[in-house]
């Protein structure tokens, strides 16, 4: 397992399979395979690919930790990537199919609808964390600041969780919902867990104070 991670053609296969729901979803698009409300249904479903990318590259690590498999974290920041391009899809889909491109309407839209609000503060905060993902910027920022930066991650999830359980109560549907709120907290909970125990096991036994002896 480890020696296929660390091969070559690694990572084109894993960039080629992010790629495949795309492809998919553009295909579907063009041969009108997309159901009777195509719009809506590109909409969310760029939405959902940018979901599950975002517990994927969450699961990098713990699957990392457990496994012992260090090769793994080459993958996070393509994955990474891969988040901003689907949520980038999403909104581009959403400001051209519902919206025309009209900023205006964009703008008064963001306002008005409390889960879309929250759907631009995660993609605002994803941003820096895609602008920030090379050597470069790593090397410019310190790996301490950059560290603090990409922690956004954790929020960016929350929000994500949050903008589409907004969408779903709507139509009173929370099936799916709460599959991803049951990974998001599996994901976060073992790091949560993993620092307590790194703070536990750095504190130590308490040192036992000497006895006088009379």
């Amino acid at each position: 397992m480890k020696k296929l991670l660390l091969h070559p053609a690694a990572k084109p296969v894993v960039f080629a399979a992010c790629l495949l729901p795309f492809i998919w979803l553009f295909y579907s698009a063009l041969s009108n395979q997309l159901g009777a409300n195509p719009a809506e249904a590109l909409i969310r479903a760029t939405g959902d690919w940018t979901l599950r990318f975002l517990c994927v590259v969450l699961a990098v690590t713990p699957l990392r930790v457990i496994s012992n498999t260090p090769a793994l974290a080459r993958f996070r920041r393509m994955l990474g990537l891969f988040v901003y391009f689907y949520v980038l899809v999403h909104l581009l889909s959403y400001s051209w199919f519902d919206m025309g491109f009209d900023v205006a309407d964009i703008v008064k839209d963001i306002i008005k609808r409390p889960f879309i609000l929250v759907g631009f503060a995660a993609f605002l905060l994803l941003t820096p964390l895609a602008a920030t993902s090379f050597n470069a910027a790593i090397r410019k920022l310190g790996a301490k600041r950059w560290q603090m930066l990409h922690k956004l991650v954790y929020l960016i999830a929350g929000l994500g969780l949050l903008h589409f359980f907004w969408m779903r109560s709507g139509k009173n549907d929370f099936a799916e919902v709460s599959v991803y709120a049951a990974i998001l907290a599996v994901l976060l909970g073992w790091r949560v867990w993993q620092r307590w125990g790194r703070r536990k096991a750095s504190a130590g036994p308490r040192p036992v104070p000497a006895t006088r002896l009379p």
